[in-house]
């Protein structure tokens, strides 16, 4: 097991701390990703706050995740140490539905989210606001050189082909999101500015402050 720096909430509109999870070591096809950003989606927001009583705390939210790949299991082919890469909003799904084999893994009824759900092998899902998360290749898609990690985060919500296909558009094109990057401590402050509408751009956060507070 991998113990990694990450922000989480204790409760409905608690205050984000500092805090410890525990990353599975990389099974034969995960890839350890190093995440440099974490976007910050509404979707969070309503997780933070439980604003669907669907919320299980400690909660770590984030699926709009861009990082490094530090370290792949034995049967990875798609990826390698170094490879710029991202994960959105799913990290599993039963993968033999007719939905999974159509490429529209987001519409599974077994899918499992990034974070708050409970994955296929029993263990909660924790979110992109830490330092390390590990994937199964087949959830997590290739980064572009030409498009910055911290306007690709905010890109990253949905089924897999479509969103490669999707940022490997915007580097042809030099189309990325507009960003304001944050430090963790200030993530309270952008959850209160989101909902006043108090944002001209996306909230990214810069992890390497994550350990930090």
């Amino acid at each position: 097991m991998l113990t990694v720096n990450a922000r989480c909430t204790c409760g409905p509109r608690q205050a984000f701390v500092p805090t410890t999870i525990e990353r599975r070591d990389p099974r034969p096809g995960d890839v350890l990703i190093d995440i440099a950003f974490a976007g910050i989606c509404h979707t969070d927001i309503d997780h933070a706050y439980s604003t669907r009583s669907k919320s299980t705390y400690p909660l770590v939210p984030g699926h709009e995740i861009a990082g490094v790949v530090s370290a792949v299991g034995s049967e990875v082919t798609r990826f390698k140490v170094g490879d710029r890469v991202g994960v959105g909003n799913l990290v599993d799904a039963c993968r033999v539905c007719a939905r999974c084999l159509a490429g529209l893994e987001q519409y599974c009824t077994r899918r499992v989210l990034t974070y708050n759900t409970i994955g296929l092998d029993g263990e909660r899902t924790y979110g992109g606001y830490s330092e390390k998360i590990v994937v199964d290749q087949a959830f997590v898609v290739r980064i572009p050189d030409s498009l910055p990690l911290e306007s690709a985060a905010p890109l990253l919500c949905g089924g897999m082909a479509e969103t490669q296909e999707m940022l490997d558009f915007c580097a042809r094109h030099g189309i990325g999101a507009e960003v304001e990057v944050i430090n963790a401590d200030q993530i309270d402050d952008a959850y209160r500015r989101l909902l006043a509408g108090d944002v001209r751009f996306r909230f990214v956060i810069d992890n390497s402050t994550l350990a930090k507070g």
